[in-house]
């Protein structure tokens, strides 16, 4: 296993990331293979895009499903990166973040962790909740809707990554919001692809 960390100091911030930490502890049994907690600018990115490459390169995974979990880990860090923002708590720590890869039997699973506004938790909780809703064919249609409005506006196209990630994997988006302070709360967010069964 892969760790690495750069998270600064502080006890506020330090209690939200040993959340993250405590929430993975009933998934012990999976084989973790990168585990990163701090910073997620786009030269960490491109650093993690390389390293899950060439571990599913080793693990001869099947093509498609390398292509899958490659696209839903740099949509699930270009998330933290845009709901970070400028967001700041107490300790000044600004766009921290934490990711995990890790496997479990027949399923590639990916969890990523980062600060938002709680003024910004009842609209993305809205959003997720009704990207849950949909069946497959939902999914696709909400994705080409919200493709097509980005395409015509700079405001629009809005969640387009969470739907995407949704149309990608097959599967419902698994998310959570823990309370970190007056202003800001936890948003992880786990998602899962299948492997192909021999």
């Amino acid at each position: 296993m892969l760790q690495i960390s750069n998270a600064k100091e502080g006890s506020n911030a330090r209690g939200y990331i040993d959340f993250a930490k405590r929430f993975h502890k009933n998934m012990a049994e999976r084989n973790f293979s990168l585990v990163y907690e701090g910073e997620v600018t786009q030269e960490i990115t491109k650093a993690f895009a390389s390293l899950a490459q060439k571990s599913l390169e080793n693990a001869d995974e099947d093509r498609n499903v390398r292509k899958k979990v490659f696209h839903v880990m740099v949509e699930c860090l270009q998330n933290i990166t845009k709901h970070t923002g400028d967001n700041t708590l107490e300790e000044g720590i600004t766009g921290s973040g934490i990711f995990i890869i890790g496997t479990h039997q027949d399923e590639y699973i990916i969890t990523t962790g980062n600060t938002i506004k709680n003024e910004n938790v009842s609209s993305l909780k809205n959003m997720l909740e009704n990207i849950n809703k949909l069946d497959k064919d939902g999914v696709k249609e909400l994705y080409k809707e919200k493709l097509k409005e980005s395409r015509l506006s700079a405001k629009g196209g809005a969640g387009l990554g969470f739907i995407d990630i949704a149309k990608k994997t097959g599967e419902k988006l698994e998310f959570y919001f823990v309370p970190v302070d007056d202003a800001n709360s936890f948003f992880i967010l786990r998602t899962k692809i299948a492997k192909i069964k021999a």
